[in-house]
């Protein structure tokens, strides 16, 4: 569309200019010959009251050598009342032209070798009619009209070059909308639910951008609904599950009793399929697009709100902390909720009830660390627990979990590490790169060494103290 529009501007442009330029051109060539012929004129006219007075032959010769000798001037002037013909100067046009304007009075132009003649009538006072001839060379009858077709050409050439930029400025800014659009559109297919289009543009593409991004936010929010649906799902089963369980432990030993817990057990291992197919099929975003992001903080009490109410039925104590105030980072609301439900429901899943749990949320200058601790057992094996389809090795352990978080944070520049909490158990620590660079890990984790090693026995998320600290 782009060179299209381009073309035809061109044409355009070229049309007018060649419509404007070639009788522009023709009017410049005319106007250089009525001037020259309007000189020659003037020196005929000069010579004309002489004649009115004298035919003397010197006389004469003065006058037209101050009027145009150097322009060729004749003086033809006839014979009368028995004087002989007086000729004056060099005579270029015919001898029938000649008597043809002294016939007519009147005068004319005629062709001569390399230009014109301009010949005009004298009454002399004898009532004869003489003639001055001008010469007119063709070199001052073109004078001037090779430099004034030079300029047209030039202007005209500008013009057609300038139209054509312009024609490719405005094609860019009505292709370049569009392709993002067309991009936007295939990002969007491809599961990249970040993909969003700069509402910019002709007043119909930012329309149209507008309504696409309005779609992709519908899009995200009918998956977060689904996800929503499946924690629900799993918030709702993990409980009587758990009765269940404890019950089937205290039937003691029988065919009934190994049916019933292991119908329990299938059936946890079903909604374990749940789960993982849910979190399977759930798009993963490549990058933050224009519109996408949240605010971490707000995302965290949300879903703490939900996993605080089966902390409270399995009597497990937790805080949360950092989210005071707002922290924005590029990740699109739904994928975070995604993978705080993972990590939290790992804590639920792998450590015993009544295993204390914490979220810290803290804001760095060029990242978002979130770190997810619980006083649980740990895990053996941290490099396996990241490996997709492994998990920790314990039981109901998918695997998937770690690995949505893993794929999030590097989609922002960041990462994921397993290491030993201040509560004795796992810390997950889950690094949002806010400007797409890589972390510096070592400082990080320094600054995390150096601040623990400044707690003393009996502070506030110490083993021992019955109570829940987290510190970065």
């Amino acid at each position: 569309m782009r060179w299209a529009l381009v073309k035809v501007c061109l044409a355009v442009t070229a049309m007018v200019v060649v419509a404007f330029a070639v009788p522009l051109g023709l009017v410049v060539k005319e106007l250089a010959r009525d001037r020259a012929f309007s000189n020659a004129e003037r020196e005929a006219a000069a010579v004309a009251p002489a004649l009115s007075i004298t035919t003397d032959r010197d006389k004469l010769e003065r006058v037209v050598a101050a009027a145009g000798a150097d322009r060729g001037m004749a003086v033809h002037i006839p014979a009368t009342d028995g004087a002989a013909a007086v000729d004056i100067g060099r005579q270029r046009a015919a001898d029938r032209d000649i008597a043809t304007v002294r016939k007519l009075g009147r005068a004319s132009t005629t062709g001569v070798a390399d230009g014109s003649t301009l010949l005009q009538p004298v009454a002399l006072s004898s009532g004869a009619i003489a003639v001055v001839e001008v010469y007119v060379p063709e070199s001052e009858v073109t004078n001037g009209v090779g430099t004034a077709w030079a300029v047209l050409a030039a202007v005209g050439l500008a013009l057609i070059v300038g139209s054509v930029a312009v024609a490719d400025r405005l094609g860019v800014r009505m292709v370049q909308p569009a392709q993002r659009l067309v991009e936007g559109a295939h990002e969007l297919g491809e599961g990249k639910l970040g993909a969003r289009v700069p509402e910019e543009g002709p007043n119909e593409l930012r329309l149209a951008a507008v309504a696409f991004n309005s779609m992709a936010d519908q899009v995200v929010q009918l998956l977060a609904n689904e996800r929503e649906l499946a924690a629900d799902l799993s918030h709702r089963l993990r409980t009587p599950l758990t009765v269940l369980r404890l019950n089937a432990a205290s039937l003691g030993d029988g065919a009934a009793a190994e049916q019933t817990r292991a119908a329990v057990a299938q059936l946890e291992r079903e909604v374990d399929t749940i789960i993982r197919t849910a979190r399977e099929a759930k798009p993963q975003t490549a990058a933050a697009g224009p519109g996408a992001g949240c605010d971490a903080a707000e995302v965290v009490r949300e879903r703490m709100g939900f996993w605080s109410a089966l902390a409270e039925d399995e009597g497990r104590k937790w805080r949360v902390a950092g989210v005071d105030r707002p922290v924005r980072i590029p990740v699109a609301r739904a994928d975070l909720a995604a993978v705080l439900d993972a990590l939290l429901g790992n804590v639920f899943r792998h450590t015993v009830e009544g295993t204390a749990f914490a979220v810290d949320v803290h804001n760095a200058e060029d990242a978002v660390i979130v770190l997810v601790s619980d006083a649980g057992q740990g895990i053996r094996d941290p490099e396996a627990a990241m490996a997709r389809g492994r998990g920790s090795g314990a039981a109901g352990s998918t695997g998937l979990g770690l690995d949505i978080v893993r794929r999030l944070a590097e989609s922002t520049g960041g990462d994921v590490r397993i290491g030993s909490s201040v509560l004795g158990g796992t810390e997950v620590r889950l690094w949002i790169q806010l400007d797409g660079r890589k972390p510096e890990r070592k400082g990080h984790r320094g600054a995390v060494r150096r601040r623990r090693s400044r707690r003393q026995p009996g502070d506030p998320g110490r083993r021992g103290t019955g109570k829940i600290g987290l510190d970065l």
